[in-house]
């Protein structure tokens, strides 16, 4: 029903055309294209997907329908995190429905700042060159044992001396899940999806995803909803607050006497603060690169 209600908004609510990104922390669709280049340039993890033809969006570039990465390791359950409520910050103040642990404790301001002031869409990255040994040389040559030299004996292990893996309980099991993000043209927002999978690649169960979600957002921000270009049931991110975080966040950064946050860094901030609803998920690689 819910799925339902927001396509039945989705397809009333027209497609917003002037920017109102300082203003409200909404996107245009060609904002979020914008956002979604400057994130793959700089996250090559990340990449565009064009989708099922007869489910893409007209107001987007067939090319660009959402953005995808696939493969993201999750290595913990979120019960199993030690002091996950650290340092909470309540980014919403309404009746303490809002955002918890969203942008200050997965990041420090200090760290936020030296990445806006250094990443620009007119940067040029600067690839450091991989040194290799040239195999012609004769340096060290006369160190190199021969192999012929050694005994067939000390080859042989003393089979006690093995370590052995412990009990299975012990083996840590590492999940992956794919995660994508839409353009919500309701909410005038991205939107996250997660797709899981176990240790043996096979596809996660609901009940097993929410063991890797905060249960403060489980089943209230996280819902289980249809991909909007997939045939495919997934985990989403439900994207009511998203606006009003950046808000807040733009806000902030302005009050600080910083220059206004480009709306082309959008996705790097997003990526940033639901990160508190998926903390063990990691799947953040907005990490600042070298200029």
């Amino acid at each position: 029903m819910q799925s339902f209600l927001h396509s039945l908004g989705e397809s009333i609510t027209p497609v917003l055309k002037n920017s109102k990104f300082k203003e409200t922390g909404v996107l245009t669709p060609e904002e979020f294209v914008a956002a979604g280049d400057f994130l793959v340039y700089k996250c090559p993890t990340w990449s565009w997907a064009s989708g099922e033809e007869t489910k893409r969006r007209q107001y987007l570039p067939a090319d660009k329908q959402y953005l995808v990465t696939k493969n993201v390791p999750c290595y913990q359950r979120v019960k199993n995190v030690e002091d996950i409520k650290h340092d909470e910050v309540d980014v919403e103040d309404e009746g303490g429905d809002g955002w918890v642990d969203t942008f200050h404790s997965r990041v420090a301001t200090t760290q936020l700042e030296a990445e806006l002031k250094d990443m620009t869409l007119n940067d040029t990255v600067r690839i450091q060159p991989i040194e290799v040994a040239d195999d012609d040389s004769d340096d060290d040559s006369d160190d190199v044992p021969d192999m012929d030299d050694f005994e067939d004996d000390n080859l042989q292990e003393d089979e006690e001396s093995v370590v052995r893996p412990k009990e299975e309980d012990n083996i840590l099991k590492t999940r992956t899940y794919d995660i994508y993000m839409t353009y919500d043209k309701y909410y005038q927002t991205p939107r996250m999806w997660l797709y899981g999978y176990d240790e043996h690649g096979r596809p996660l169960s609901e009940r097993a995803m929410f063991e890797d979600f905060s249960q403060d957002h489980a089943r209230k921000t996280v819902t289980m909803e249809s991909h909007p270009h997939i045939n495919l049931t997934m985990a989403s991110i439900h994207p009511c607050k998203h606006a009003n975080v950046m808000k807040r966040i733009i806000d902030n950064i302005a009050g600080q006497g910083r220059e206004d946050l480009p709306v082309y860094m959008y996705l790097m901030i997003f990526l940033k603060f639901v990160a508190s609803v998926i903390p063990t998920i990691e799947y953040d690689y907005t990490r600042q690169t070298e200029m």
